[in-house]
């Protein structure tokens, strides 16, 4: 691997996001400042505040129940009794595990969803006891995404506490398989069951108070395996090796793929896992890598996804010429992941709308790429964004992930509730 190749491949092991700063619509700003004005808004404000020792709680309580990509039941029947204890018109959770609450609207024409993920990305044995040092809280999946969740049942509560009413009905969700192989499953599912029609989509998933994700960053996911006969590392050496097909399969595909990442529109790739073998004196039966590709351009994707399947016939043909006995290698290229990419223009209603709100608290709204949730309504055109949790953290998807509830905390909370009526439409 040249330098080049491996500044690239250290550039994009993190997610991709792209930033502008857009200003803010007279219009909606109006529109915000109406809304703020009424008596009920103000008071759910002050409730939200009140409630910071609550939503701490509940913070603490859901992230001590582990919930890896296709484990998320535990933690989402406790967080289907909060909906209830909070208050909705109906609760269920449905074939995939998502946990979905109805708050009807008084025109009932419209539905919006308002969510955060139940899943983490730490397997089922991980130790997810809360520890406090300080004003911190730290723990496994406590920011990613579990803060989202307690945002979730605190606007539900205050909203309720309030007596603010939307038009449109909305939908309090807590959804499975946003992280890894999880493969956004839980929206994926949302959409192509086709029960409830979703007008608008409202994610909140890591980030600082202000961040406005409508773009969807899109990434394709593959798992090969090379498969040989396998043998004894000396009574059997002349065999196809997969081990070492594999490290020619990786050193083609570095040299093309990097090749073509380094110019055009921003797009990634990695080789993330290696696995394979049983023994140091065994020839292995089989060898897997998992890989990731990204790009901000759905082409550039399908480009990168062909640079791949290129690039492993090619090295299989290639090490299949050195076999000097036994069968061939053969190989498996499966797809185990798809997120499509998507963008949504900065002048929709609903983007302008999260502007404004964020205005409204002196916050800097800014416009940013990602991989979240968001990602399916955005392809699908349906209007749609991811928002910050607010507070401070850091050491997603770490073990010493953490969390600081600072004035930010309550801000951001506060800015989704905003948010979620303007989109909703305040009731009378």
């Amino acid at each position: 691997m040249n330098k080049l190749h491996l500044l690239i491949l250290l550039a994009f092991v993190t997610v991709t996001s792209f930033a502008q700063k857009p200003s803010v619509n007279d219009t909606y700003k109006s529109e915000i400042d109406a809304i703020t004005a009424d008596k009920r808004v103000q008071k759910a404000f002050q409730i939200i505040q009140e409630m910071e020792p609550t939503t701490m709680k509940n913070l603490i309580e859901l992230t001590e129940i582990p919930a890896p990509p296709f484990m998320e039941e535990k933690r989402g029947i406790r967080f289907m009794e909060m909906l209830k204890t909070a208050g909705v018109d109906s609760v269920w959770i449905d074939e995939v595990g998502n946990v979905l609450a109805l708050r009807k609207g008084t025109k009932r024409g419209k539905t919006v969803v308002f969510e955060a993920h139940l899943d983490t990305v730490f397997p089922i044995e991980t130790d997810v006891t809360v520890k406090m040092k300080g004003d911190t809280l730290y723990a496994p999946g406590i920011g990613d995404d579990t803060r989202g969740l307690s945002m979730v049942i605190t606007v539900l509560e205050a909203m309720n506490k309030a007596n603010i009413t939307t038009e449109a009905d909305v939908l309090f969700a807590g959804m499975v398989g946003e992280e890894g192989l999880g493969d956004l499953r839980g929206v994926k599912h949302l959409f192509k069951n086709g029960d409830r029609k979703i007008d608008s989509y409202i994610a909140i998933d890591g980030g600082d108070i202000g961040r406005i994700n409508n773009m969807g960053l899109g990434s394709l996911r593959y798992r090969i395996t090379f498969n040989g006969p396998g043998g004894h590392s000396w009574g059997a050496f002349g065999l196809a090796n997969p081990h070492h097909a594999i490290g020619k399969a990786i050193n083609y595909f570095d040299e093309a793929a990097g090749t073509y990442v380094a110019s055009g529109p921003k797009t990634s790739y990695n080789v993330g896992r290696i696995g394979g073998g049983t023994s140091i004196n065994s020839i292995p039966f089989e060898s897997w890598m998992e890989i990731d590709m990204r790009s901000v351009s759905p082409q550039r994707l399908l480009n990168i996804e062909n640079i791949l399947k290129e690039q492993m016939q090619r090295a299989l043909a290639d090490y299949n010429k050195t076999v000097k006995k036994g069968d061939l290698l053969t190989v498996d290229i499966e797809k185990i992941g798809d997120r499509p990419s998507g963008e949504l223009g900065e002048n929709l209603p609903l983007i302008l709308k999260a502007i404004a709100a964020t205005n409204y608290f002196d916050a800097k709204p800014t416009l940013t790429r990602g991989s979240t949730d968001s990602n399916i309504p955005i392809a699908l055109g349906i209007p749609a964004i991811t928002i910050g949790r607010g507070g401070k953290a850091d050491n997603a998807h770490a073990l010493d992930e953490w969390f600081l509830n600072d004035e930010s905390g309550a801000l951001a909370i506060k800015l989704s509730m905003l948010i979620l009526v303007a989109e909703a439409g305040l009731g009378e």
